[in-house]
This record gives structure tokens, sequence and C-alpha cells, in this order.
């Protein structure tokens, strides 16, 4: 049978559905060096779809050199070599198809999700909108839209270009993937798991369906649930870093630790921390014998985390290590009294190393062997001279935002204003309020914040040592208070970190803290009602006598700057 006589049985058995017979017929036609550049492209796209991109690329390019002016050919190999993961080719092979036919939305929607997958949402927006001048109805290009706009922080956007992709192409589990993902993102919880069961029906294959779908659930609380769920992604994909990940979230949420512990070690695969680990070359302490050896336990994460776990260098001193705690320069006088202190950056010789987040795991901690809190104290004549300048009646630390960066941030973080009500409640005029909150919203109440620009941690912990009590949002002033034993009254959302349990009001991790949560999504009213009834019990205008403060006050609040 001559090349051209092969090619058009193997197009015959396509169209039959006998796909395996057409790949033989196209590959023995591409043993003739003058085949058509049809054989190439069409077995090229029958590898593409039976999930074989890698093997997909060769006879891909082959179509494309055969015929450097057709921009649909390039488009093909662009999307061979993105499937592949080879991102760099795949961006650069796309923009040649765009550069040859500008008016092919087929081109641009490559070129989209080339630069999404690179991580550059904002030319992949570019990009996706291009695509839709050209073909409106194009459901690929809206699903790189709402993708990219979800990576950007623009959920409502996201949700409405994702429901235009699933729309437009029902049968798109993807779309429905990110959708689900977008709407739990905006606490539309309930539309979320629709979406997401939704997106397993379409394609029960996908891990990353299952995963989201355990996500989802343990924010909701129903952990059980969640870990089967994160099961089920984890048997289709078992070294599926973020379903690990998620199930960790829910094992400990759950007080599981002795799997939460384990499957935490996974974050160090998952794309959000992976470039959080250290590149020191010394062998990792596995829990053997520490006996005059030097142990480098570096932080990790964030700054609450790193004074979360710092509780666990004396244990490692009690074994005989000498101990090097790498941190970030704001926490080291704050953590040296537990052990040495390095910079991250430049930490002094060693001989182990672990991940300050790993050593529940390597210490078998459990709910009960969690080391106790006190374990930090602030310098003794910061403190009092603290003290000295404050006025002397209730003094109540605040913070009401933490890092904007923070992926959690959303949901952690007071609103404007949210703190109006407390502050001008005339039950409070005998309290002195404090803020404690630092960065860009800090002078959003008239309160005094008397923490200059530069202070590190230790003036922090001065600060909040000479205070009565703290209310705080999740926050690492909260760990603070919480490592000191100053009394915390802590504002938590529906879906809280892991750290904080389930329906509980109080801390296995800080005995002083007290847990206000969110029966709703977005609903802080409630909680700072019980805050407030919380500090009148605590604090009765009624209470012992305090001496006339010369502070200027007004309801409570404190008005003058400190020098």
């Amino acid at each position: 049978m001559d090349t051209l006589a092969t090619i058009a049985a193997a197009l015959d058995a396509e169209r039959a559905g006998d796909l395996a017979d057409a790949g033989r017929r196209y590959r023995a036609a591409l043993t003739d060096p003058a085949a058509p550049p049809l054989a190439a492209s069409r077995l090229g796209l029958l590898l593409l779809r039976g999930g074989r991109p890698a093997e997909a690329v060769a006879p891909l390019t082959r179509a494309a050199n055969a015929r450097p002016d057709d921009a649909a050919a390039w488009v093909n190999l662009a999307g061979a070599l993105l499937a592949a993961g080879r991102l760099a080719e795949a961006r650069e092979i796309a923009q040649t198809a765009v550069r040859l036919a500008p008016n092919l939305a087929p081109a641009h929607a490559t070129l989209a999700a080339a630069r999404l997958a690179a991580s550059d949402a904002h030319g992949a927006l570019a990009a996706a909108d291009a695509a839709l001048a050209l073909a409106p109805t194009h459901a690929e290009a809206w699903f790189t839209c709402g993708t990219a706009l979800a990576a950007l922080g623009d959920a409502e956007g996201s949700v409405r270009a994702l429901e235009t992709a699933v729309d437009l192409a029902p049968e798109h589990a993807r779309a429905r993937v990110n959708l689900g993902n977008a709407l739990a993102t905006l606490d539309r919880q309930a539309e979320a798991e629709v979406t997401l069961r939704q997106a397993i029906a379409a394609d029960p294959t996908l891990p990353e369906v299952h995963a989201s779908l355990g996500h989802l659930l343990a924010t909701m609380g129903r952990l059980d649930e969640a870990i089967a769920a994160c099961d089920a992604a984890i048997a289709l994909q078992p070294n599926f870093a973020q379903a690990y990940w998620n199930r960790s979230f829910a094992h400990l949420l759950a007080g599981d630790f002795a799997r939460g512990w384990a499957d935490y070690e996974w974050r160090r695969r998952h794309p959000s921390f992976a470039g959080d680990f250290s590149r020191s070359l010394a062998p990792a302490w596995q829990g053997e014998d520490l006996a005059g050896r030097t142990l480098l336990v570096e932080a990790e994460q964030g700054l609450g985390d790193t004074i979360q776990f710092a509780r666990f260098a004396p244990i490692l001193r009690a074994r005989g290590a000498r101990v090097i705690l790498a941190v970030a320069p704001a926490l080291r006088r704050l953590l040296a009294p537990l052990a040495e202190t390095a910079d991250r950056t430049a930490p002094p010789p060693h001989d182990l190393r672990a991940d300050q987040m790993s050593l529940p795991l390597l210490l078998g901690t459990t709910l009960e062997t969690i080391p106790p809190s006190p374990y930090l104290a602030a310098d003794r004549a910061s403190v009092s001279a603290w003290r000295a300048k404050l006025p002397p009646r209730p003094r109540v630390g605040l913070v009401w935002a933490g890092n904007p960066t923070h992926s959690n941030d959303r949901r952690r973080s007071l609103p404007a204003g949210a703190l109006t009500a407390l502050l001008g409640d005339p039950r409070f005029a005998h309290i002195a309020f404090v803020s404690l909150q630092r960065g860009a919203r800090e002078g959003e109440y008239d309160l005094a914040a008397p923490l200059p620009p530069e202070a590190d941690f230790a003036h922090t912990a001065s600060l909040v040592a000479a205070l009565d009590h703290v209310v705080s949002i999740d926050s690492s002033v909260a760990h603070v208070a919480g490592a000191m034993g100053v009394p915390v009254s802590l504002l938590l959302p529906t879906a809280p970190d892991w750290r904080w349990l389930l329906n509980r009001d109080d801390s296995p991790w800080y005995a002083g803290h007290r847990l206000h949560r969110q029966s709703r999504p977005g609903d802080w009213a409630p909680v700072l009602a019980a805050v407030a009834g919380e500090l009148a019990q605590r604090y009765p205008a009624s209470g012992p006598a305090y001496a006339a403060s010369s502070f200027s006050t007004s309801a409570g609040v404190m008005r003058t700057v400190f020098s």
C-alpha cells in the first residue's frame, strides 16, 4: 500500500473510532520522508487526545515545519508542548502562531494558556481577552480568563468568566473545578460544593477536583468527608502534594496529630511552600541522638508560626543539642532566651538541620504533650518602662488586620470600622485601648500607636507584657501574647487555621487564649459582641480603683502619642 493509501486507511480507521489502528497506519505513512504533513498532524493530535503529549510533540513539530506559514499547525504544537510541561517552548511557539495569524482566536487562546501555566496571570488575561475579542464563545479562553482573574485576586470576576466557560462547554470539568474554588473564595460554600460535585460527575479522574472538594469540606467542618475526598485524590495521583496538604489540614483541625503531622510533611512539595525550605547541605535530623550535635532549626511560613513552634527548642536543648534557630531578623531578640538565633540567610556551621514545623512529628507531639505556655518573657526593665508610660487602669491592646498578602487575610482581618462600636461602648470608658496594629491599616482608629516603625518583636513583647489583655485577629501579635501568658480574646472566622481546632473556646497551644468564632462567614458582629461581654466581665467599671491618668482620653481611647 502506498503512502497516500495508508493515510486514507488511517483516516477511515479514525472515523470508525479505531484509534489504535489509525495510529499504526499514520506511523507507517510517516516512514516515507515525503509523506504529506497531514499524517504527522493527525498522529500528533491522536497522541495528544490520548493523553500522550510528550510523544505528540515530534509529529506535530514535523507537521509545523512542513507548513511554516500554517498558524494552526503551530497552535497544535504549542498545545502539545504546553501539555508536556515545556512551558517556555509552548509560549514561544504560541507567539509564533499569533504573529502568523493575529486574527486567529485559538492562537491567542493557546498563548493565554501558556502564559497562565508559567504563572503570568496578567499576560494570560491580556491574551485571553484578545482571543475573546475575536471569538466571544471560545470556552477555553473564558476558562483561562477566569483562572487568571482568580490568581489576580478578583474572585467575583473569576466567577463570572468561569460561569460563562461552563455555560459554553458544560463538559469542561476543569472550568467547574476552578469555578467551585472561586465560589469557595467568596464563601459561597453551598454553591461551591454543588459545582465541585458536578465537576466530579463530568470527570471523576481529575485528582484536583477531589482535593478541592476536600479542602472545601474541611473549611465547612465536615472533616470525615474532607479526608475521604482527599483520599480519592491521592488514589488517582499518589504524589499529589496539594491533596496531602489538604488532608493534613483536616486531620490537624480534628486534633489527629499522628496522621496530621505525617501528611503535613508534603508541604515541601506544595507549590505555595516549596520555595520556603533550606538550601543547607547538612543531613536532616530524623530523631536520632542529639548529644553533642549542633542542630539548625529553620523557621518557615509566617512569623506567628515561628513564635508558636519556637517552644520546641528547649526540648531539643534538653536532649543535649546546641540549638540554633534560623529566623527572621525581627524575631531574633525575642526568641534568644530559648536558643541561639541566626539569620536564615547566613546560618553558622551545623551538624544537622530540621524544618521548624516538622518538630512535632519528629518529637511525637500529641494534643496532650504540646509544650505548655508561657514559654517567653519580655525584658523586665522595658516592661516596667511601658507600665510607667501607660495609664494606670485596665489596658487592652488591639489588632484588627493581618498581612494582606496572607492567603486567608480577607477572612481573618476585620472590615474597616468594625471596632468602632467596641471603642465607643460606654461600659469601657475606664479602659485604655492601645493599638498594636502595624502596616497599612494601623491608623484606622484614633488610638495611640506607641511602637516605633523600626520596632522588632522584642519591643512588641515588652508593650504586650505591660497590658492586661489583648483582642486580636489571628495574627503574630496573638502568638506573642499567648507565648507570654497574656490573656487574649482571639477573633476567628468560620474557617479557622488548623491550629485552633473546632468546637472549643480554648487552645491547647496557649493557656490564656479565649477563642471567639464566627457562626456565619463574614459576620463579625456577634463575635465582637461576645468579646465586649468578656471584657465587661473581666474589667468591670466597678472593679479595683485605678489612679487618675494624666493621659488625654475619650471613651477609653488613648489619644496621646508616646515619646
